[in-house]
């Protein structure tokens, strides 16, 4: 259970539009509000986080190097402290469509970073240029687009090869960034738990190692030696430029640094594998939410079992893995487990580094794959995210697609979902439409234990009772002189201790 957040002070920022040849809108769809439960009398822990994530937070730099405010203008919204971005995207394959939606994600991804999208351009190549990705042409024009708008970065839909980034940054004088690094940003400054962070600073390390500057206009590069040809008579000792020793030193701390992460997350992944091998000794199926960010994951998991974790409109909104239990109407225990969302092109470096994380849905017995009914692209969506699953080199469990947010989706969209997802669960989250279904196909398609028997317990083993009724399927129970008649499904190891424990099956009435 959550709560609205708070509304945005600021103005409403310009309208955005893209161009290449011709003139394109950029006009994101209008994003579908959250998901939303009654709140409670108590805050939930994901009210709490949001409204953290919302606070007034002091400005730091304002006053010099005083910590002290000397005017109440200095205290602004974090959500207001934003760069100015423009957007460069290649269209190298696929539809116009396709390559205008991939740039509508990368302008919400930049929101959710902090940044204010004033312009989008948008280039058809066969395959990006390898110099500056764009094209000396179409460079020109981006650096007229940034002087014109005010903008101080260009993120581009794609990952630049370190000359790529050098280049650009040269011929546009502005940061340039791409979209791994910007989807690194939105983990870093979302990631809570120990281990996501963790996780968070490998991927950030592994992607920026190759991208390190140690000369250039900062730093001096001495070649050569008297002769200033740099052969073997010249340099020598003590001719070497601080770039070199700078850039070499900055690579071994980084190199100990991701050895340091990899043996802490190797520890920490060992500790959710103990968790996951209780659950699995004990027979307690497991379900794993996964699907393409902002689909609803969380508001899901809220509406199912009352879990209370964040839920806001934003793209990776939440990181860290909640598990929840949860009793289906039979009366069985079953966990629920949200999962990081999935996005397209997702970076390979945080794939390796929440590979843990990720495990949680391989090793699940059921897979609910959330889709934002309410998004144009749904279909592509999905795919992405099976793109993802299927490079965890594992074995995918079975896969119920729950179709999200049908309150807010175009009716002819959601009729063409319908026809091309037959078997889906149509539900929304925010108003409990479908919801019954979704349970009653969860306890439907979950596994069942495999023993079934009939014994007479003595009223002694009552933890027995109990244990059945938790981790098996009690079809039938009835009391008499001699004891609980029981009739269940169960697990071979339960069924061994019940049989152990039964009177005579002779004497079953």
């Amino acid at each position: 259970m959550t709560e609205p957040a708070p509304q945005d002070p600021r103005p409403s920022s310009p309208a955005r539009s893209t161009r290449r040849s011709s003139s394109i809108r950029l006009d994101p769809r209008a994003a579908a509000p959250d998901d939303l439960v009654e709140p409670a009398d108590e805050p939930t822990g994901g009210a709490l986080d949001l409204e953290e994530r919302t606070s007034l937070r002091r400005v730091p730099g304002l006053t010099g190097s005083s910590t002290e405010l000397t005017d109440v203008t200095e205290v602004e919204y974090r959500q207001l402290r934003l760069e100015r971005v423009v957007l460069i995207g290649v269209w190298t394959e696929g539809t116009s469509r396709e390559a205008e939606a991939s740039l509508v994600e990368l302008a919400r991804l930049a929101e959710t970073a902090g940044s204010e999208v004033l312009d989008g351009l948008i280039q058809r190549r066969q395959t990006p240029d390898p110099g500056t990705f764009v094209g000396s042409g179409k460079v020109i024009e981006l650096r007229e687009t940034v002087q014109a708008t005010g903008a101080d970065t260009v993120i581009c839909d794609g990952e630049l090869s370190p000359g790529q980034l050098r280049n650009l940054e040269e011929k546009l004088k502005v940061k340039v960034v791409d979209r791994t690094a910007l989807i690194l940003d939105i983990f870093a400054q979302h990631a809570r738990s120990r281990e996501g962070k963790a996780q968070v600073e490998l991927a950030q390390l592994r992607y920026f190692l190759p991208r390190l500057r140690g000369w250039g206009e900062s730093l001096s590069r001495q070649g050569g030696g008297a002769g200033g040809g740099g052969g073997a008579g010249g340099g020598g000792v003590g001719t070497r430029g601080p770039g070199e020793t700078k850039l070499e030193t900055d690579r071994r701390r980084i190199h100990r640094r991701i050895s340091k992460l990899r043996g802490e997350i190797e520890a920490m992944s060992t500790v959710r594998d103990t968790k996951r091998g209780g659950r699995r000794r004990n027979a307690v199926p497991s379900v794993a939410i996964a699907g393409y960010t902002n689909a609803g994951k969380s508001s899901l998991l809220n509406a199912i079992t009352d879990a209370g974790v964040l839920v806001q409109d934003a793209l990776f909104a939440t990181l860290d893995p909640t598990t929840r239990r949860w009793e289906t109407e039979d009366g069985r225990e079953v966990t629920l487990t949200d999962t990081v969302g999935f996005v397209r092109h997702l970076p390979h470096q945080l794939v390796d580094a929440f590979r843990s994380t990720l495990e949680e849905v391989a090793e699940a017995d059921l897979l609910v794959h959330v889709v934002d009914g309410s998004d144009p692209s749904a279909q592509d969506q999905i795919a992405a995210v099976r793109e993802v699953i299927a490079d965890l080199d594992a074995p995918a469990p079975p896969e119920l697609l729950v179709v999200n947010k049908v309150d807010a989706a175009e009716p002819m969209a959601l009729a063409e979902l319908r026809g091309a997802l037959p078997g889906a669960v149509f539900v929304s989250a925010q108003t409990g439409e479908g919801l019954n279904r979704l349970t009653a196909r969860l306890a439907e398609e979950l596994p069942h234990p495999d023993v079934e028997l009939e014994v007479l317990l003595p009223y002694t083993e009552g933890a027995l009772v109990a244990r059945a009724h938790g981790e098996g399927e009690v079809l039938a129970e009835r009391h008499t002189p001699e004891g609980t008649v029981l009739h269940a499904r169960v697990s071979e190891e339960l069924a061994a201790s019940l049989r152990a424990a039964a009177v005579d099956p002779a004497r079953v009435p």
